[in-house]
């Protein structure tokens, strides 16, 4: 009887236990989640304020995203007064009648607009015309034809201030072109292959356009002349039939004899004389990283009005050493302000450089973290002396917005400075000396702001996570004058939406404060078990949320979550924008990739919430979260059970020189020949592998190049470990338009090998346009 008991119970078990087990998952399933991703949310929201165009010192237009389409407006900053660009309905009647084709007052088939300067009409382009609309008298009148594509500043060239002149490179040479007569002449003759002029081909930026510094005039040009003689080339090969295509470039790995080095020259339009600086060539390093420019316009360096001083940083190739200069234009003197020395890495900025040089004054407002936070400084530029701090407390400037010299004023946007999330962002204005800090943008969250020419007023856009944006327009002193637009996100909340849940735990060292989001499902059920996905990208120079500021979709994740996941992104330690000493925590040791902090985070937050299944975990992340995610499944395997680690810098000496020497430091050897990047590079321990492991790269990846993930191939191969492996032939480190393949892959993996459910077979996700952006 005990015995027959016993398998009845047995019996009863199984029953129940095959009746909790979850059915596989169906195309409707996925068309489910589908729709929270962006191509499908965004639709939904209303209220957006798009780009402020300003067409007078005070006044702007912009286009508005409404439930019934989109509307222009126009705003008067210095009345206070926003108001319909011009009559909708009276414009839609119009260009349908021209048109013979119905358009409706709110889908108008244009989407940008010109004033006239006396503001009485408003022109447009439709059907390769050119119309004007009279904003009073409500009537249309074609003006022209639309003109073909112009060639008159092509992309690689380099347009001058005053709109006169073009500079572009050929043959390793720069030329200059009369944009009026298309007449050129060559500015340098003894440029050559390896050691051309302007150059922006080192490393993972590699393009046809000139890297330069205009004066304000016009008449001279700051630039360098590139030396990439003895540095290593890439090579990436193309598939397809018959014989592939060989890309070959300049790409300098840690530990390299040679990396691009910076002849520094100055180039004199009127003279046509090239001026050597007086000075060693610089390492291709810039305050803020490798990427020496921005758009072509060379970074770290800034005119006097006059064109006759050069003000630039010179830094070493592990960024521990910034040495602040002063060139004469017209000799090529330089004179070194000042130094300063970091034992890590030193940085100028979060969101962007944020030295500057003030000619008029002879100073200098410099960004260092040597209070162990980033704050500003002025320097006396003669005699190389610190007058004052500028900014100062526990809390750091992230980018300096505007300079106002006139009244000795800085406008900057500083995090952790207000109470909760570190991480929100304000808008303050100070004075040189220090004083008379004022906070601009009172409202918690992430401020955008954006000035009007005149400096008088600015646009100001602010939100949180699951607090959508309101843009108002404000004055130099932050007061609020208008409220422009208030996001509507109710047609999305009628959809099933629902915000991330911001979160705080303690990192590893059950000390520091981190902050995350979580996704769960709309339909959770609290007393089931999810497993758990984590989303990482462990920086240094970023963080896996990015930016804090509302989006209806942080890429797949609410998707991800509605196939029966919860999703967790952890801002860890070692990532920016808060202190240097929270920065560095990893410095050195990259491979720590924040995993530790991962770990704690789950852990913590399963303590709270009993529906996360700690037994369950994945992982996946791109570039550097790739490289993250297999050091995750290698170096904590029974913690994380299945991994996606799409495109990774898996092994640092196989990445370009810069990262890996800014972050780590210069590549050293012991007496055995063992490099200190040796241990941190994913194929050493890829033996280590327990869980379920997809690798993914495009193979045409000219910033992270295939064989990094190939490394880590030929590792789990010799150890005898399954994998799985998609290859993204002719792709470069984004996948383009395999990218809904990816994602689909990426959710079948998790689904099966996490969930424990079959996905629906080759599902195809069905991308889609906002329909009032596609008007024709």
């Amino acid at each position: 009887m005990k015995k027959f008991s016993v398998i009845v119970l047995s019996v009863l078990l199984a029953g129940n236990a095959t009746a909790q087990k979850q059915a596989d998952l169906t195309s409707e399933d996925y068309k489910r989640a589908e729709k929270f991703l962006a191509y499908n949310t965004q639709n939904l929201i209303d209220n957006v304020a798009g780009k402020q165009n300003w067409f007078s010192s005070e006044k702007f237009w912009y286009r508005t995203l409404t439930a019934q389409g989109s509307e222009y407006i126009v705003v008067d900053a210095t009345r206070g007064k926003r108001l319909p660009a011009f009559n909708h309905q009276k414009l839609a009647e119009a260009i349908s009648s021209a048109a013979g084709k119905a358009y409706s007052a709110f889908m108008l088939p244009f989407q940008t607009i010109e004033f006239s300067e006396d503001e009485k009409f408003v022109s447009f382009s439709y059907a390769n015309k050119r119309w004007k609309f009279d904003r009073k008298t409500s009537k249309l009148t074609q003006i022209g034809e639309v003109a073909g594509k112009s060639d008159d500043n092509p992309a690689n060239e380099s347009l001058s201030p005053d709109g006169k002149k073009a500079v572009f490179i050929k043959d390793f040479n720069l030329w200059l072109r009369d944009l009026a007569t298309n007449q050129s002449k060559q500015l340098t003759t003894d440029g050559v292959k390896n050691f051309g002029y302007a150059t922006d081909n080192a490393g993972w930026r590699h393009s046809n356009r000139p890297v330069l510094l205009w004066s304000p005039d016009s008449k001279k040009i700051f630039t360098y002349q590139q030396d990439e003689r003895n540095v290593g080339d890439m090579f990436l090969v193309t598939t397809n039939v018959g014989h592939p295509e060989l890309e070959a470039w300049k790409y300098p790995l840690p530990g390299d004899t040679a990396i691009a080095m910076l002849h520094r020259v100055i180039i004199n339009l009127e003279l046509s004389s090239t001026v050597k600086l007086k000075i060693s060539p610089d390492a291709h390093r810039a305050t803020l990283g490798d990427d020496i420019s921005r758009g072509g316009v060379l970074s770290d360096a800034e005119w006097s009005g006059d064109g006759t001083q050069i003000a630039f940083v010179s830094t070493s190739r592990d960024h521990k050493h910034e040495k602040i200069r002063i060139a004469d234009a017209l000799t090529g003197d330089v004179r070194e302000v000042f130094e300063e020395t970091s034992n890590t890495q030193f940085e100028s900025g979060q969101k962007g450089i944020s030295w500057r040089f003030l000619p008029s004054s002879n100073e200098i407002i410099w960004y260092s973290e040597r209070d162990n936070w980033g704050h500003l400084y002025l320097y006396d530029a003669a005699t190389g002396k610190l007058k004052n701090q500028i900014t100062k407390g526990d809390w750091v400037v992230t980018q300096v917005v505007k300079i106002d010299e006139k009244n000795r004023s800085v406008y900057f946007m500083a995090n952790a400075k207000e109470p909760g999330n570190p991480y929100f962002s304000h808008f303050y204005k100070i004075g040189f000396d220090g004083n008379n800090l004022i906070s601009l943008t009172p409202e918690p969250g992430i401020h955008s702001p954006i000035f009007s020419p005149s400096g008088n007023y600015f646009v100001d856009t602010y939100s949180q996570p699951d607090v959508p944006s309101i843009t108002v327009l404000r004055n130099s002193v932050g007061k609020h004058l208008l409220t422009l637009e208030e996001i509507d996100i109710a047609r999305l909340r009628k959809a099933g939406w629902k915000a991330p849940k911001p979160f705080s735990v303690k990192a590893h060292d059950g000390k520091t404060d981190l902050y995350g989001l979580l996704y769960t499902p709309t339909t959770m059920d609290s007393t089931r078990k999810y497993p758990v996905v984590d989303y990482i990208y462990p920086g240094p120079q970023g963080g896996s949320i990015g930016s804090w500021a509302f989006n209806a979709s942080r890429r797949d994740n609410q998707a991800l979550a509605e196939l029966g996941f919860v999703v967790m992104e952890l801002e860890g330690t070692s990532n920016p924008s808060r202190s240097k000493s929270f920065h560095d925590m990893n410095y050195g040791n990259m491979a720590e990739n924040t995993l530790p902090d991962q770990v704690s985070a789950i852990r913590e937050l399963a303590s709270k919430y009993n529906w996360m299944d700690t037994s369950r975990v994945g992982m996946h992340g791109h570039s550097g979260g790739g490289f993250a995610t297999a050091c995750a499944m290698f170096m904590f395997p029974d913690f994380f059970k299945v991994g996606i680690s799409e495109s990774g810098n898996h092994d640092n000496r196989n990445y370009e020189d810069d990262w890996g020497e800014r972050y780590i430091g210069l590549l050293t050897k012991t007496e055995n020949g063992i490099s200190n990047y040796e241990n941190q590079a994913n194929q050493v321990h890829a033996k280590k592998l327990k869980g379920k492991l997809m690798l993914a790269h495009g193979m045409m990846d000219d910033n992270v190049p295939p064989y990094n993930t190939m490394l880590v191939v030929e590792a789990l191969e010799k150890a005898n470990k399954d994998y799985d492996l998609v290859i993204f032939p002719n792709s470069p480190h984004g996948y383009g338009i395999y990218n809904p393949y990816m994602m689909r892959k990426r959710w079948d993996y998790f689904v099966k090998n996490l969930l424990g459910v079959e996905p629906p077979k080759e599902y195809l996700l069905q991308t889609s346009t906002d329909p009032r952006n596609s008007v024709r």
